[in-house]
Protein backbone atom coordinates (compact mmCIF):
# COMPACT_ATOMS: atom_id res chain seq x y z
CA UNK A 1 0.00 0.00 0.00
CA UNK A 2 1.64 3.22 -1.19
CA UNK A 3 1.08 5.71 1.57
CA UNK A 4 1.99 9.46 1.34
CA UNK A 5 4.08 8.94 4.34
CA UNK A 6 4.61 5.98 6.64
CA UNK A 7 1.67 5.20 9.52
CA UNK A 8 -0.45 8.03 8.26
CA UNK A 9 -3.83 8.18 6.11
CA UNK A 10 -3.26 12.06 4.26
CA UNK A 11 -6.38 13.14 2.89
CA UNK A 12 -7.46 16.40 1.21
CA UNK A 13 -10.17 18.70 1.25
CA UNK A 14 -10.92 22.39 0.65
CA UNK A 15 -11.87 23.85 4.23
CA UNK A 16 -14.81 25.73 2.17
CA UNK A 17 -17.95 23.79 1.98
CA UNK A 18 -19.88 24.03 4.85
CA UNK A 19 -20.96 22.00 6.54
CA UNK A 20 -18.66 19.18 4.75
CA UNK A 21 -15.05 20.97 5.20
CA UNK A 22 -14.98 23.93 7.43
CA UNK A 23 -11.77 25.74 8.68
CA UNK A 24 -11.63 26.79 12.03
CA UNK A 25 -9.52 29.98 13.38
CA UNK A 26 -7.05 27.66 14.40
CA UNK A 27 -6.79 26.26 10.61
CA UNK A 28 -7.94 22.73 12.01
CA UNK A 29 -10.90 21.34 9.49
CA UNK A 30 -14.26 20.53 10.45
CA UNK A 31 -17.42 18.73 9.20
CA UNK A 32 -18.88 16.00 7.82
CA UNK A 33 -15.81 15.10 5.15
CA UNK A 34 -13.41 15.60 7.88
CA UNK A 35 -14.61 13.15 9.84
CA UNK A 36 -15.49 10.50 7.74
CA UNK A 37 -11.65 10.84 6.38
CA UNK A 38 -10.60 10.42 9.78
CA UNK A 39 -13.04 7.66 10.76
CA UNK A 40 -11.55 5.61 7.60
CA UNK A 41 -8.18 6.24 8.96
CA UNK A 42 -9.06 4.99 12.38
CA UNK A 43 -10.65 2.01 10.32
CA UNK A 44 -6.91 1.46 8.48
CA UNK A 45 -5.31 1.54 11.48
CA UNK A 46 -3.46 5.18 10.64
CA UNK A 47 -3.08 8.58 11.83
CA UNK A 48 -5.21 10.67 9.83
CA UNK A 49 -3.30 13.85 8.56
CA UNK A 50 -6.02 16.79 7.17
CA UNK A 51 -4.64 18.91 4.09
CA UNK A 52 -6.31 21.82 3.18
CA UNK A 53 -6.17 22.54 -0.65
CA UNK A 54 -8.08 24.61 -3.37
CA UNK A 55 -10.90 22.27 -4.71
CA UNK A 56 -9.86 22.49 -8.16
CA UNK A 57 -6.47 21.21 -7.63
CA UNK A 58 -7.08 17.92 -5.29
CA UNK A 59 -7.81 15.84 -7.76
CA UNK A 60 -4.09 16.20 -9.57
CA UNK A 61 -3.05 15.92 -6.02
CA UNK A 62 -4.43 12.81 -5.71
CA UNK A 63 -2.74 11.04 -8.72
CA UNK A 64 0.64 12.65 -8.05
CA UNK A 65 0.78 11.05 -5.08
CA UNK A 66 0.84 14.23 -2.95
CA UNK A 67 -1.97 12.81 -1.01
CA UNK A 68 -3.31 9.75 -0.32
CA UNK A 69 -6.99 10.41 -1.22
CA UNK A 70 -9.77 13.25 -1.31
CA UNK A 71 -12.21 13.38 1.18
CA UNK A 72 -13.78 16.22 -0.34
CA UNK A 73 -17.07 15.60 -1.35
CA UNK A 74 -16.04 14.71 -5.13
CA UNK A 75 -19.21 13.12 -7.57
CA UNK A 76 -17.71 10.55 -9.52
CA UNK A 77 -17.86 11.40 -12.84
CA UNK A 78 -16.26 10.36 -16.42
CA UNK A 79 -13.44 12.83 -16.33
CA UNK A 80 -12.50 12.42 -13.21
CA UNK A 81 -12.24 8.69 -13.25
CA UNK A 82 -9.56 8.89 -16.17
CA UNK A 83 -7.38 10.55 -13.41
CA UNK A 84 -8.40 8.60 -10.42
CA UNK A 85 -10.36 5.91 -9.09
CA UNK A 86 -13.58 6.23 -6.65
CA UNK A 87 -14.60 4.19 -3.92
CA UNK A 88 -18.25 3.55 -3.11
CA UNK A 89 -19.97 6.26 -2.48
CA UNK A 90 -20.36 7.47 1.45
CA UNK A 91 -22.83 9.98 0.46
CA UNK A 92 -25.58 10.85 -2.10
CA UNK A 93 -26.68 14.07 -3.39
CA UNK A 94 -27.95 16.22 -6.45
CA UNK A 95 -27.61 19.51 -7.56
CA UNK A 96 -30.24 22.46 -6.99
CA UNK A 97 -30.17 25.65 -8.87
CA UNK A 98 -30.64 28.48 -6.17
CA UNK A 99 -31.72 31.94 -7.01
CA UNK A 100 -32.89 35.50 -4.54
CA UNK A 101 -36.37 35.10 -3.29
CA UNK A 102 -38.60 36.53 -6.10
CA UNK A 103 -36.93 35.81 -9.10
CA UNK A 104 -39.16 33.78 -11.95
CA UNK A 105 -36.26 31.46 -12.14
CA UNK A 106 -37.51 27.78 -11.77
CA UNK A 107 -36.23 25.27 -13.65
CA UNK A 108 -32.83 24.99 -15.77
CA UNK A 109 -34.63 25.90 -19.07
CA UNK A 110 -35.04 29.72 -17.05
CA UNK A 111 -31.63 29.74 -16.91
CA UNK A 112 -31.20 29.92 -20.50
CA UNK A 113 -28.19 32.82 -21.54
CA UNK A 114 -28.61 34.04 -17.88
CA UNK A 115 -25.43 34.35 -15.22
CA UNK A 116 -24.87 31.25 -13.51
CA UNK A 117 -21.95 31.26 -10.61
CA UNK A 118 -20.42 27.94 -9.65
CA UNK A 119 -17.56 26.36 -8.10
CA UNK A 120 -14.15 25.59 -10.11
CA UNK A 121 -13.28 22.55 -10.75
CA UNK A 122 -16.70 20.92 -9.80
CA UNK A 123 -19.53 19.12 -12.33
CA UNK A 124 -22.11 21.93 -11.71
CA UNK A 125 -19.86 23.84 -14.60
CA UNK A 126 -21.02 20.99 -17.55
CA UNK A 127 -24.83 21.81 -16.33
CA UNK A 128 -24.89 25.03 -16.80
CA UNK A 129 -23.15 24.95 -19.87
CA UNK A 130 -26.20 23.42 -21.01
CA UNK A 131 -28.02 26.48 -21.11
CA UNK A 132 -25.60 29.63 -20.95
CA UNK A 133 -21.77 30.45 -21.66
CA UNK A 134 -22.21 33.27 -18.65
CA UNK A 135 -20.98 31.07 -15.81
CA UNK A 136 -18.48 33.03 -13.10
CA UNK A 137 -16.27 30.43 -11.77
CA UNK A 138 -15.55 30.65 -7.85
CA UNK A 139 -13.30 28.80 -5.43
CA UNK A 140 -16.19 27.82 -3.41
CA UNK A 141 -19.80 26.56 -3.58
CA UNK A 142 -20.02 28.79 -0.50
CA UNK A 143 -18.58 32.22 -1.87
CA UNK A 144 -20.52 31.89 -4.83
CA UNK A 145 -23.78 31.74 -2.74
CA UNK A 146 -22.85 34.56 -0.65
CA UNK A 147 -22.19 36.39 -4.07
CA UNK A 148 -26.11 35.76 -5.22
CA UNK A 149 -27.36 36.45 -1.85
CA UNK A 150 -25.37 39.73 -2.08
CA UNK A 151 -27.19 40.91 -5.68
CA UNK A 152 -24.74 39.10 -7.86
CA UNK A 153 -25.26 36.63 -10.85
CA UNK A 154 -28.71 35.63 -11.73
CA UNK A 155 -28.10 31.66 -10.02
CA UNK A 156 -26.09 29.60 -8.57
CA UNK A 157 -26.20 25.75 -9.36
CA UNK A 158 -24.30 23.69 -5.89
CA UNK A 159 -24.97 20.78 -3.97
CA UNK A 160 -28.68 20.79 -2.34
CA UNK A 161 -26.92 20.12 1.55
CA UNK A 162 -25.02 22.68 0.84
CA UNK A 163 -27.95 25.51 -0.13
CA UNK A 164 -30.02 24.19 2.64
CA UNK A 165 -26.97 25.13 4.99
CA UNK A 166 -26.23 28.47 3.70
CA UNK A 167 -30.20 29.11 4.09
CA UNK A 168 -30.05 27.84 7.63
CA UNK A 169 -26.93 30.51 8.15
CA UNK A 170 -29.58 33.41 7.06
CA UNK A 171 -28.39 33.97 3.09
CA UNK A 172 -31.06 35.05 1.31
CA UNK A 173 -31.19 32.62 -1.14
CA UNK A 174 -33.72 29.93 -2.24
CA UNK A 175 -33.54 26.46 -3.63
CA UNK A 176 -35.25 25.77 -7.40
CA UNK A 177 -35.06 22.66 -9.87
CA UNK A 178 -33.14 19.69 -8.59
CA UNK A 179 -31.12 18.58 -11.58
CA UNK A 180 -30.54 15.05 -10.33
CA UNK A 181 -28.85 12.39 -8.10
CA UNK A 182 -24.70 12.73 -7.49
CA UNK A 183 -22.65 10.17 -6.11
CA UNK A 184 -19.86 11.52 -3.98
CA UNK A 185 -16.95 8.97 -3.02
CA UNK A 186 -13.03 9.35 -1.89
CA UNK A 187 -10.72 10.18 -4.78
CA UNK A 188 -7.53 7.75 -4.61
CA UNK A 189 -4.65 6.75 -7.35
CA UNK A 190 -5.26 4.72 -10.08
CA UNK A 191 -1.93 2.51 -9.25
CA UNK A 192 -3.15 2.80 -5.28
CA UNK A 193 -5.48 -0.64 -5.83
CA UNK A 194 -4.88 -2.25 -2.30
CA UNK A 195 -5.47 1.15 -0.41
CA UNK A 196 -8.73 1.64 -2.42
CA UNK A 197 -10.24 -1.85 -1.27
CA UNK A 198 -9.11 -0.99 2.47
CA UNK A 199 -11.09 2.52 2.09
CA UNK A 200 -13.67 0.51 0.80
CA UNK A 201 -13.69 -2.51 3.84
CA UNK A 202 -13.49 0.61 6.13
CA UNK A 203 -16.27 2.06 4.63
CA UNK A 204 -18.48 -0.81 4.64
CA UNK A 205 -17.56 -1.12 8.16
CA UNK A 206 -18.75 2.40 8.91
CA UNK A 207 -22.10 1.61 7.22
CA UNK A 208 -22.86 -1.23 9.52
CA UNK A 209 -21.58 0.16 12.76
CA UNK A 210 -23.51 2.89 12.10
CA UNK A 211 -20.65 5.30 12.31
CA UNK A 212 -21.55 7.10 8.91
CA UNK A 213 -24.95 7.58 9.58
CA UNK A 214 -23.88 8.95 13.09
CA UNK A 215 -21.75 11.49 11.15
CA UNK A 216 -24.74 12.55 8.31
CA UNK A 217 -27.15 13.41 10.97
CA UNK A 218 -24.67 15.32 13.39
CA UNK A 219 -23.74 17.59 10.31
CA UNK A 220 -26.60 17.36 7.89
CA UNK A 221 -29.37 16.67 10.39
CA UNK A 222 -30.43 13.84 8.11
CA UNK A 223 -29.07 10.38 6.90
CA UNK A 224 -27.53 10.88 3.13
CA UNK A 225 -25.39 7.83 3.30
CA UNK A 226 -28.17 5.42 1.65
CA UNK A 227 -28.61 5.92 -1.61
CA UNK A 228 -32.44 6.94 -2.38
CA UNK A 229 -33.06 4.84 -4.82
CA UNK A 230 -32.77 1.86 -2.19
CA UNK A 231 -34.57 3.34 0.34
Amino acid sequence: MNLAEEGKFTFASSGEFNPFSVTGADGKMTGFDIEVGEAVAKELGLEPVQKKFKFGGIVEGVKSGRFDAAVASHTINKDRLKAVNFSTPYYYSGPQIFVRPGESIESLDDLKDKEVAVAKGSTYASTAEKVTDNIIFYDSDVTALESLSKGKHDAVITDFVTGKEAIGSGMAIEGKELLGRSEQAIAVAKENEELLKKINEALETLRKNGKLKEISEKYIGEDITVDPEEQ
